[in-house]
């Protein structure tokens, strides 16, 4: 389940994330991260995961067709809270991947700083 967090920061999308991700929850995060760019131009992804087993194929499906259609432009800076260590290697691999984005991982008891680190770039 993919749920929107208000965390007070105009550009950013935030969300968190708990058990499965369905292809609704990948629809919700989709266009709520289309309707931010389009009135911000640039902005910030917020997501703190918890507890996580698994993604339906549909919504990987719908990740990759938006990916395909619209790229990674107008996301610069992604931090993700979570005390999954396997998470934080993804999240480590992928900042050296995707130059453009300034990636970080904290862990769940460092939501401050990955807030912090999101305010920094504004």
């Amino acid at each position: 389940m993919l749920k929107l967090l208000d965390i007070e920061i105009d550009k950013v999308v935030a969300f968190s994330v708990e058990n499965k991700i369905t292809e609704d929850d990948m629809n919700l995060a989709l266009s709520t991260l289309k309707d931010k760019i389009n009135k911000y131009g640039e902005v910030f992804i917020y997501e703190e995961i918890d507890g996580f087993s698994g993604i339906e194929i549909s919504a990987i499906v719908d990740k990759f067709k938006y990916l395909f259609d619209r790229g990674l432009s107008g996301i610069s800076r992604i931090a993700v809270v979570t005390n999954k260590e396997w998470i934080h290697k993804i999240v480590d691999l992928e900042d050296k991947l995707f130059k453009k984005i300034d990636m970080r991982c904290f862990s769940l008891e460092q939501k401050d700083k990955a807030l912090e680190f999101l305010k920094q770039g504004e």
